[in-house]
């Protein structure tokens, strides 16, 4: 097996910046004219001035009439002044036939261009109209009613800047300008390169040991956002000479290049060998003091950027935020993008980082008060999937970065959390605690009927705690107290409420051939495999209900497996079903889409614990009125969840 190679150059996030952009060349692209209906997002490429006044007439604001303002003063209501009807009423986009003279009115309509002579006009609502006279009931002062020509857009007044992107504000200018084109900067072509003989593309038949490639998709959209034109170029094998002719192909028909994958120093990695290859400077950081992101390999071949981020999603999309979008940008004419909004937050838990590296924590905020932002109620909770999950970058709210010079965050400590989009909205329904089908399908119905919901996947241990501590409106747990063989209750406390879920069968899965569990009890599959060097388990993680399951069967063994603790039933089902392990504990719904083979052990208990003070929110109670619904219970029991 070869040796890999180690990061021996690790540097400074910042100092990996400074080189990166130090090598590009980081103009603008040029501009082009587009037609208005192109041009939302776009970035202006010089000043916009007005050819025309807006509005280009004096028009009336009001139905009414027109008078001159001398007319009416001193009119009121008790002594209205009678003025003669000078021709039909002034209709929007028609011109006036003849001109107002003194003592005259004439009708307009909102919007109606006001006639030479009158310099008012009187609103509708304040006069009597007999046919031959207009018997006005109030003066009004000149100008009054009108909005005269140029009043809210000059000709030759600028209206918007080089540089600004426009919005459907600035859109709706340019059209009451009457530009029907517009000149922008140039999107910058963005070449993105999967590599890898692992990865597949979404829609094909897929094996174990292979994925599907959704950084493509991801790193695509993410270009989009960020005024770039994603070119997704495909999948490259970890073929040197392959990768070597899609990067040349790359760097004549593209103004940046992306390569997903490949960035480590393994054996097989290629990409950033290929990449070596380039001059002028070529690499300038391979390893940046990041996590996630670390392995980040940066480069540039005559001022063109190539970058090679790394294949697990979430770290290649911060990498790609955090060096790739600012590039993007500045190319497209926007220059730096401006700070994402903040919000202030008190960790939940307990957070170690390591010495010497920036790290960026992805969190999910809850809280149960409108008025939460204000009066620092907002608890942050870290999506702790790792890099390679791509859930967790789509159902944060936001990061925290924990300098390279810290190592822990504390629980309750106040943290500044980055939004991952402009408004977080606040939850109707924060349920946090382990994780169930049933839960799912129960949440999706809770949205359906109006209801924002939050869920985080943490455990029933920590989402006991969680509603303890008053972070959430809700836990999902089934925790089995051993001394009494009862689930949950014991555990409820005065100031909870304990609401009634339903229950599912847990058991031992395993595969249908495997002869060691045929034929068995859940009891005698157990005793067996203890027993059984060869025969290796698949746990679960630390503080979820079935572990507790599992600890009581094992009564202190711990065979063969014992340490591979994953957090769901999925997983267990995955590493059976992919013969990574023998046997495990899960529920029966999840063997039976897995195929597995399923030994009923306990029928547990999945309820809900709610915070006393809470127990009458409004998203409790639709909960509660769904568990007593037939047609709801239906499709829980086709889930494996019986009510």
């Amino acid at each position: 097996m070869a040796q890999q190679e180690q990061f021996l150059n690790v540097v400074d996030r910042d100092e990996a910046e400074r080189r990166f952009t130090a090598a590009l060349r980081l103009e603008p692209l040029g501009a082009e004219e587009v037609d208005l209906d192109e041009a939302l997002g776009r970035v202006l490429a010089g000043d916009v001035v007005s050819r025309h006044d807006v509005p280009s007439f004096d028009r009336s604001n009001y139905d009414g009439y027109a008078v001159q303002a001398a007319d009416t003063y001193g009119a009121t209501e008790e002594r209205p002044h009678g003025l003669r009807m000078a021709g039909a009423t002034i209709r929007t986009g028609e011109l006036p036939a003849r001109a107002l003279a003194a003592g005259q009115a004439i009708g307009i309509a909102t919007g109606a261009v006001v006639p030479r002579g009158a310099d008012a006009v009187v609103m509708v609502e304040d006069t009597d109209d007999d046919g031959a006279t207009v018997h006005v009931r109030r003066s009004v002062n000149p100008g009054f009613g009108i909005t005269f020509a140029g009043t809210d857009i000059a000709r030759g007044e600028t209206v918007l800047w080089r540089s600004e992107r426009l919005t459907s504000r600035e859109t709706g200018v340019l059209a009451a300008i009457g530009a029907a084109r517009v000149r922008v900067f140039k999107r910058p072509r963005v070449g993105i390169i999967s590599t890898g003989d692992e990865i597949v593309s979404p829609g094909r038949s897929i094996r174990p040991g292979q994925v599907f490639d959704s950084n493509a998709r991801i790193l695509a959209d993410a270009v989009h956002e960020q005024e770039g034109v994603p070119d997704i170029r495909g999948i490259v094998s970890d073929d040197p000479d392959q990768l070597r002719a899609a990067l040349a192909t790359a760097l004549h028909e593209c103004d940046i290049v992306l390569l997903s994958g490949g960035t480590s120093k393994g054996a097989g990695d290629v990409s950033y060998r290929v990449v070596d290859e380039l001059t002028r400077p070529g690499i300038v950081a391979h390893g940046v003091a990041l996590k996630p992101g670390k392995p980040v390999c940066l480069a540039s071949h005559h001022g063109k950027p190539v970058a090679v981020l790394p294949g697990f999603p979430t770290s290649a999309i911060f990498t790609f935020h955090e060096f790739i979008a600012p590039v993007i940008r500045r190319l497209a004419g926007a220059g730096r993008q401006e700070s994402a909004a903040q919000v202030t937050a008190r960790m939940a838990v307990p957070v170690r980082s390591q010495i010497g590296r920036t790290e960026f924590y992805l969190v999910g905020l809850v809280t149960t008060r409108a008025d939460a932002r204000r009066d620092g109620s907002l608890w942050a909770f870290p999506m702790g999937k790792g890099s390679g999950s791509v859930t967790t970058f789509s159902r944060a709210d936001g990061f925290v970065t924990i300098p390279r010079h810290d190592e822990m965050i504390d629980s309750g400590q106040a943290v500044d959390v980055h939004l991952l989009a402009p408004n977080v909205p606040i939850a109707d329904l924060v349920v946090i605690g382990s994780h169930c089908v049933g839960l799912d399908y129960l949440l999706g119905l809770l949205q359906q009927h109006g209801f924002h919901t939050k869920f985080l996947a943490v455990g029933s241990t920590a989402g006991l705690e969680a509603v303890r501590r008053g972070q959430c409106d809700l836990a999902g747990i089934h925790l089995l107290a051993p001394k009494t063989g009862t689930y949950n209750s014991p555990f409820v406390s005065k100031d909870l409420t304990l609401l009634t879920g339903y229950r599912r069968m847990q058991g031992i899965v395993y595969r249908k051939d495997d002869a060691r569990f045929v034929g068995k009890t859940a009891a005698q599959a157990v005793q067996a495999a203890k027993d059984d060097p060869t025969c290796l388990m698949v746990n679960r993680n630390q503080g979820s209900g079935t572990r507790l399951l599992i600890d009581r069967l094992l009564d202190g063994a711990r065979p063969p497996g014992h340490a591979v603790q994953p957090r769901s039933h999925n997983a267990v089902a995955a590493t059976v079903a992919q013969a990574r392990a023998d046997w495990g504990v899960a529920v029966r719904h999840v063997a039976t889409q897995a195929g597995l083979g399923f030994l009923p052990l306990t029928e547990e208990h999945y309820d809900f614990v709610a915070p006393r003070d809470r127990s009458n929110n409004p998203a409790i109670r639709a909960l509660r009125k769904l568990l007593t619904d037939p047609r709801v219970q239906r499709q829980l029991e086709q889930l494996g969840c019986r009510v």
